[in-house]
């Protein structure tokens, strides 16, 4: 019996049929072939691509990935015979950094040799902006891990628990997970658990009937019923008491609920993300939080670094807090360099938030909108740390060639906010939305600012 002969098929053919950037590299590293999508992506032509090893390529490296301590795809495909994927940092010509994710892939050739096929997806293009303005911003190894588990989280409708301590951007992952979602175009609304007394925790989760209580004068829909066809992200999940527990239990379990004073059965469709700053099976385990609610809401876990785990995502993270700041007031903020050495000394444990703290009140005590240290040094707060690179105790806030002798009692953090969001309400005339803009922050957390310091 005479079998027909496969086509022989052409490689580059083929790999133009991609829209996405993709590579062929052999074992040793060297790049065999590309599709028009890389070499544009590049800048370069495909003929001057072909030869040259992958990290240099991809990394302006002198050694493969893997050497260095970072993922390398290639190495774990040739390792496993498996397909791989990772995100890794990739800089192009001109030295202009992104993110993207790359999936390996084992190809064989007709004589059996194994290569490795990368497809590249640019993660930069489009991405996620809080109310705050601030994007999801790093490069740092634990940064990418975490932003790998959100984005195969993101392809589950499975309730997925945010798990990272105060001020680590637990809303803004909550956000990016939604919008790489199948359910980006649905809504997403957020309940902060804080602030939710149990008497309210019916009405605004589950909404209420006209006259169901005493003051409602007409229906209301609850969150459950706003949120459906998208995402609801349950903040600090942890503070809910054993009650609000219990109420949230059962519409996790059936996905059936009903508005308080109502009869009629509704079915729940949305998708759960929570958050918490505690350890939630330490919680489970001290009678706090209820077992069977943590199944539920943890069926897929995700763990947000401190920002002291990540200090090389610093300056990124600096440049990115002001940035909107100064589209705000249509002015250009800086730093000087012994300023950003300085931010990366420093432990930060209300990390981002407390970052983005310390900015601000930074450059509301700056002339020229530039942050150097002696700014940075005013306005931080008095805390017991070990020394910085810089050799000044971190608790330091006299400017540098003060005497100690006359040195006066340091501005706490919280007077340098009061007075700056003062000034702020003054100079945009009380108007709220203006105001948390120029600090870069949600108009919700300004309101909370507003009740702390009790400014109208």
């Amino acid at each position: 019996m005479i079998m027909p002969r496969s086509p022989k098929l052409d490689v580059q053919s083929l790999l133009d049929t991609h829209k996405q950037p993709f590579l062929v590299i052999d074992r040793a590293f060297k790049v065999t072939a590309v599709n028009q999508a890389f070499a544009r992506a590049n800048g370069m032509p495909a003929n001057e691509l072909v030869g040259r090893s992958c990290f240099e390529v991809s990394h302006g490296n002198t050694r493969p990935c893997f050497e260095l301590g970072d993922a390398c795809p290639h190495h774990q495909v040739f390792e496993t015979e498996r397909t791989h994927s990772c995100l890794h940092v990739h800089q192009t010509r001109d030295g202009t950094e992104h993110r993207v994710r790359v999936t390996a892939f084992p190809l064989l050739d007709s004589a059996g040799k194994t290569y490795v096929g990368e497809l590249i997806e640019d993660l930069d293009g489009d991405q996620t902006v809080a109310e705050s303005g601030v994007s999801m911003v790093g490069t740092s190894p634990s940064f990418l891990a975490m932003m790998e588990h959100l984005l195969l989280a993101a392809r589950s409708d499975a309730p997925v628990l945010l798990q990272g301590e105060t001020g680590t951007g637990k809303e803004l992952a909550a956000s990016f997970l939604h919008q790489q979602s199948p359910r980006s175009q649905g809504p997403f609304l957020t309940l902060d658990c804080t602030v939710l007394s149990e008497s309210l925790f019916e009405s605004e989760v589950f909404g209420h009937e006209r006259g169901a209580f005493t003051g409602s004068q007409g229906k209301k829909l609850g969150l459950f019923e706003l949120a459906a066809g998208g995402t609801l992200f349950l903040d600090e999940i942890g503070e809910l008491s054993p009650i609000m527990q219990a109420k949230l239990l059962r519409v996790l379990e059936t996905g059936e609920f009903r508005r308080v004073g109502g009869t009629q059965t509704l079915f729940a469709d949305v998708r759960i993300v929570c958050a918490t700053n505690r350890d939630l099976l330490s919680e489970v385990g001290a009678g706090r939080f209820r077992e069977d609610l943590y199944y539920r809401v943890a069926c897929l876990t995700v763990a947000l670094p401190s920002l002291r785990h990540r200090t090389q995502d610093i300056p990124l993270l600096a440049h990115a807090l002001i940035e909107r700041v100064a589209r705000a007031r249509h002015r250009d903020y800086g730093f000087t360099e012994r300023a950003l050495d300085w931010l990366q000394t420093q432990d930060f444990p209300g990390n981002v938030r407390e970052m983005r703290n310390l900015l601000h009140a930074a450059l509301a005590v700056s002339a020229d909108g530039r942050i150097d240290l002696p700014q940075l040094q005013q306005v931080a707060p008095r805390t017991v740390s070990s020394p910085n690179a810089t050799g000044i105790p971190k608790h330091a806030s006299a400017p540098p060639h003060a005497d100690p002798a006359s040195e006066k009692r340091p501005r706490a953090l919280s007077e340098m906010e009061e007075e700056h969001i003062a000034r702020l309400l003054r100079e945009y005339g009380g108007n709220r939305c203006r105001v948390a803009d120029a600090l870069g922050i949600s108009v919700r957390t300004l309101y909370r600012k507003l009740r702390k310091y009790r400014l109208r």
